[in-house]
């Protein structure tokens, strides 16, 4: 076994704090990567405050991870020590039923196995990015093409550019299409990049007045500010797409009247609470739908890596260290960031 720093939670009530846990010795088929770089989700505080009530402790976040392979098993043929390599949300999954076999792993049918929290069917801890090391089989490990100044900016794209990506591909966002991303945050401002990038005409909507410029400047054709009823009402009609990123519950009757028909409002951020009830006339006069999306299988966030890549997309970063997550966390609950925090795992000793 090999023994590693790490940072956990050991309740829903307690603060993240130096921890040290096992990881496996790479078998056959496994990459061990030394972290360098782990990005902060707002799922690692759901998870960490147990707001899902799922939480298995001690809990150790982090699934936007970024590092150098130091170790490979025998059976490893697509990395070598010294490269650099990624690890997202997923580390495992039954490999056996359709959903796994078209490449959509996050859709397994048996339960997929988390970084962090274990398999999402109950069952054995595991340990995430917050921590100097860790041990993953070589299918789940992803390559990274960015160059070495970006490595940093590259982690939150294994989470929030994955979770954006995918929605945007699915429901074919391109040109010709009007896109709509609620939201600028850690998620949204992905979405605005990539929605961008793929063609679309896009259109940010946001409850601050004071993130227009920077809507603007991350891509996004026009910036809608959510409160204001008269700008809502001018983008009625329009939107051949919605990605909504808001972790908070909020009505979703106002988002579905600025669809056209067959228009979808697609739903990303994972709320504490449920959103209120629609009311079905809304979907029903415009043959709209309201659908959801999980980050990504393996071949769809190697895409999306290679996408961000060639059109120079990484995200937007605060990098700290990793004994300022807690302060951290606090910040991310008063939307302080612009727009995600990355740990600079050096700083963990």
């Amino acid at each position: 076994m090999i023994r590693t720093k790490a940072y956990a939670a050991q309740s829903s009530t307690t603060p993240l704090v130096p921890f040290d846990i096992e990881r496996r010795d790479p078998g056959p088929g496994d990459v061990q990567i030394e972290i360098l770089h782990c990005g902060v989700c707002h799922s690692d505080l759901h998870t960490a405050r147990n707001e899902w009530r799922n939480t298995l402790y001690p809990s150790v976040p982090g699934h936007e991870i970024v590092g150098r392979v130091v170790a490979v098993g025998s059976q490893v043929r697509a990395f070598k020590a010294g490269d650099v390599a990624a690890v997202g949300c997923l580390v495992d999954s039954c490999g056996r039923c359709p959903s796994c076999a078209e490449g959509l792993e996050n859709y397994c049918d048996n339960g997929w196995v988390g970084t962090y929290n274990g398999p999402s069917t109950g069952g054995e801890n595991t340990y995430g990015g917050y921590s100097r090391t860790i041990v993953v089989k070589e299918s789940f490990v992803l390559k990274v093409r960015h160059g070495a100044g970006q490595l940093a900016a590259v982690a939150p794209l294994l989470c929030a550019g994955i979770t954006t990506y995918s929605p945007l591909r699915h429901w074919r966002a391109g040109p010709g299409k009007s896109v709509g991303i609620v939201g600028l945050g850690g998620l949204g401002h992905m979405g605005v990049k990539i929605a961008r990038a793929l063609g679309a005409h896009v259109v940010l909507f946001t409850t601050s007045a004071g993130k227009i410029e920077d809507g603007l400047r991350l891509g996004a054709h026009e910036v809608v500010v959510s409160t204001d009823p008269a700008q809502v009402a001018r983008q009625a009609g329009k939107l051949d797409l919605i990605v909504d990123t808001v972790a908070a519950s909020h009505s979703l009757d106002a988002l579905l009247g600025l669809l056209k028909r067959d228009g979808t409002l697609t739903l990303v951020g994972a709320p504490e609470n449920p959103h209120p009830a629609v009311h079905p006339f809304g979907l029903i006069f415009r043959r709209r739908q309201i659908a959801g999306s999980l980050i990504g299988g393996l071949r769809e966030t190697q895409e999306m890596l290679d996408f961000c890549a060639d059109h120079g997309i990484v995200s937007e970063i605060e990098t700290i260290r990793m004994d300022y997550i807690n302060t951290a966390y606090e910040r991310m609950l008063r939307s302080d960031v612009k727009y995600r925090f990355v740990i600079d795992m050096a700083s963990l000793q």
